[in-house]
């Protein structure tokens, strides 16, 4: 999913660049109130992990990568807008200090796995939660489904703007076919990923996972009254 200088054109990547400087500027603003001391130490963890997971790279077409993007993962833990701004810190670290990334493609790479795969794979969370049962099983669950999501629909973000500015000359179908097909693949391992990790902080503190809001425990039969057993 790194984008590689040289790829889009100039007017593109200026686009992408002011779309991604807004969000990321929308992003702080929100997050001023957000990010408490309970809270900053899980976003200076997730920011590792996910900057960890995006390290491991697969080449897809002429310079391009896929990779896990851990963005459903920051946003329901930490929260959308602080997720966006983890990844936007971690895409930018990339860029600067490991070549991963092009300079000028940094814009573009915000907007697909910031604002796309983050707080659009958010809203894909918050539209299956709403169908699932309201307890935190349903909460891991529509992580685990919005993440595998997530990944494609970045990958068809990018083959968008490609049909727009895309500087390289290969075929819009072939770029589709590559992108989307192996992110798919790759979906199913964020997928199962991001449950495993939502999961493990659900059974230990709940009350940090910004997505579980209003989820109710399942019932434990062990120390729950005869009554609700019954019930």
């Amino acid at each position: 999913m790194h984008i590689p200088d040289g790829f889009f054109d100039g007017t593109t990547s200026a686009a992408a660049g002011a779309v991604a400087v807004g969000t990321v500027a929308v992003a702080v603003r929100r997050c001023r109130n957000q990010l408490d001391d309970r809270l900053v130490p899980l976003a200076a963890v997730t920011a590792a992990f996910v900057f960890a997971a995006q390290m491991l790279n697969f080449p897809v077409v002429n310079g391009t990568s896929g990779h896990l993007l851990g963005g459903v993962l920051a946003a329901v833990l930490i929260g959308p807008w602080a997720g966006a701004l983890c990844i936007s810190i971690v895409l930018a670290v990339q860029a600067l200090l490991f070549a991963d990334g092009g300079l000028s493609a940094l814009g573009l790479n915000i907007v697909n796995m910031a604002l796309v795969g983050c707080i659009g794979g958010y809203l894909v969370f918050r539209a299956i939660r709403a169908v699932l049962p309201d307890n935190l099983a349903g909460v891991d669950v529509a992580a685990g489904l919005a993440a595998f999501a997530s990944v494609p629909l970045a990958a068809a973000a990018f083959v968008a703007e490609f049909a727009v500015g895309g500087a390289a000359d290969l075929d819009l179908g072939s770029v589709l076919a590559a992108m989307v097909g192996t992110h798919a693949l790759i979906g199913i391992g964020e997928g199962l990923i991001t449950m495993a990790a939502v999961g493990a902080v659900l059974a230990t503190r709940p009350d940090l996972v910004h997505g579980a809001d209003g989820a109710t425990p399942p019932l434990d039969v062990r120390t729950a009254p005869a009554d609700q057993v019954a019930a």
